[in-house]
């Protein structure tokens, strides 16, 4: 007499790791799009890329020599980070940097240090548009 073998139902865990995998890196890619850049973004003062920005908040201007004025004063990068430390919502205050094409990038790096000492995190650099695109 033969007796009838009772199977015990299984779950199949390979699929299942496969699937969990898939969805792990999917979320890892979605997460690091999330996330901002911090490098530096360093544009030369003629580009093709330029688009309108709504008016700035702070325009700070990096002239040929060095310095740097907001509103036509001069100041210098402590003062700028208090002037821009000061602000009620700081956080959310949009800084463009206008820099003459002869300026040194170490000028520029200076004044986008004394704005994310600050506390803004929104800089943006103003650019003409080129004349002809590049190749």
């Amino acid at each position: 007499m033969k007796y009838l073998e009772v199977r015990r139902a299984r779950i199949e865990i390979i699929p299942m790791i496969d699937i969990m995998f898939f969805l792990l890196v999917f979320f890892i890619m979605i997460t690091l799009h999330m996330i901002p850049n911090a490098g530096l973004r360093t544009q030369l003062p003629s580009s093709s890329s330029t688009q309108a920005l709504p008016p700035a908040k702070v325009l700070v201007t990096l002239s040929t020599d060095g310095s740097v004025s907001v509103d036509g004063n001069t100041l210098s990068p402590a003062q700028l980070t208090a002037m821009l430390a000061a602000r009620p919502d700081v956080a959310h205050t949009a800084v463009t940097i206008a820099g003459s094409k002869q300026a040194r990038i170490q000028g520029l790096v200076t004044v986008m240090d004394a704005c994310r000492a600050a506390g803004v995190s929104q800089i943006a650099l103003a650019a003409q548009p080129a004349q002809t695109p590049l190749q």
